[in-house]
C-alpha cells in the first residue's frame, strides 16, 4: 500500500502545478475587475464631492448676498463686513489657530448680522439714535439671523455666533443673557471686533471715536461687556499692527 502511495504521489502535484497558471490568470482578472470598480467608485465619489462643494459655495454665496443687501440698506454701516471679518479672524489667530481655521468661523463672522434682513428700514436706517421699542425691535436680529442660517447643515458651526454676538460677559447682553463662558468663543472674540469697528467708524448719531478712545472702551469693557482675556489679546494686537484709516478698522500687513 504504501508503495502505490509513493507512486501516485508525483502525479497529484503535477495536477496541481498544471492549474496554477489559471488560478493566476483568474486572480489577475480578479483584481483587474476590483481595479476598475474602485476607479469607478473613486470617480463617482469625486462627483459626488463636486456636487456637494458646488451646493455648499451655492448657500455661502446666497446668504453672503443677503447680508450685502442688508448692509447695503445703510450706507453708515458700508464695508462693516468685510473689516468685521477681517479683524475677527486676526483675533482668533491669535487666541485659537485652530478655531480660527474653521470655515465655519469665517461664515459666522461675515454672516452675523444677516437677520437685520427681518428688522424694518425704519428702524435700520433711522438718522439718529433708537428709542426704547425700536432697541427692542433691533436686538431680535441675532435670533432671526439664527433661524435663517440654522437650516444650511455645514453652517451649523456659524449659527451659535450668529446668534450670541451681542451677549455680554457679565450676563447683561441679549438675546440669551448668557454670561462668560456660557458664550462661545467665536462669538466673545468677534463682540470685540464688532464693538470696536462700531466706535472707530461715523454713524449718523455720532461720529467715529478717535484711537485711543476706542481703545480705552474696550479696556473698560474687560470683566463686564467683554471677555478679559480677549480684551488683553485684542489690545496685544493692536499693538502689533491694528491699524485705522479712511477705510476703517483692519489689519495691517505685518500681523
Amino acid at each position: 500500500m504504501s508503495v502505490t502511495h509513493i507512486a501516485r504521489a508525483p502525479s497529484a502535484g503535477a495536477s496541481g502545478d498544471a492549474e496554477l497558471p489559471a488560478v493566476h490568470a483568474q486572480l489577475v482578472i480578479f483584481a483587474r475587475e476590483l481595479g476598475s470598480l474602485y476607479q469607478a467608485e473613486r470617480a463617482r465619489t469625486r462627483e459626488l464631492d463636486e456636487a456637494t462643494q458646488g451646493i455648499k459655495e451655492m448657500y455661502v454665496a446666497t446668504m453672503t448676498s443677503l447680508a450685502e443687501v442688508v448692509e447695503a440698506k445703510d450706507s453708515t454701516t458700508r464695508g462693516h463686513l468685510d473689516r468685521t471679518h477681517r479683524v475677527g479672524l486676526a483675533l482668533a489667530e491669535r487666541i485659537d489657530p485652530e478655531l480660527a481655521a474653521r470655515p465655519e468661523v469665517g461664515y459666522g463672522f461675515f454672516l452675523h448680522d444677516i437677520g437685520k434682513v427681518g428688522v424694518p428700514e425704519s428702524v435700520l436706517c433711522k438718522p439718529g439714535p433708537l428709542d426704547d421699542e425700536e432697541w427692542a425691535v433691533m436686538r431680535e436680529h441675532p435670533a432671526i439671523g439664527a433661524q435663517i442660517v440654522s437650516p444650511i447643515r455645514f453652517l451649523a458651526g456659524a449659527v451659535e455666533i450668529v446668534r450670541t454676538h451681542h451677549e455680554r460677559w457679565d450676563g447683561l447682553g441679549y438675546p440669551l443673557g448668557l454670561r462668560g463662558e456660557e458664550i462661545p468663543l467665536a462669538a466673545r472674540i468677534f463682540a470685540i471686533a464688532d464693538s470696536f469697528d462700531a466706535m472707530t467708524t461715523d454713524r449718523p448719531y455720532r461720529s467715529a471715536m478717535p484711537l485711543e478712545k476706542a481703545l480705552e472702551e474696550i479696556r473698560a469693557g474687560a470683566g463686564t461687556q467683554f471677555d478679559p482675556e480677549v480684551a488683553d489679546a485684542f489690545l496685544d494686537l493692536v499693538d502689533d499692527g491694528l491699524v485705522l484709516d479712511g477705510s476703517g478698522p483692519h489689519i495691517s500687513a505685518v500681523v
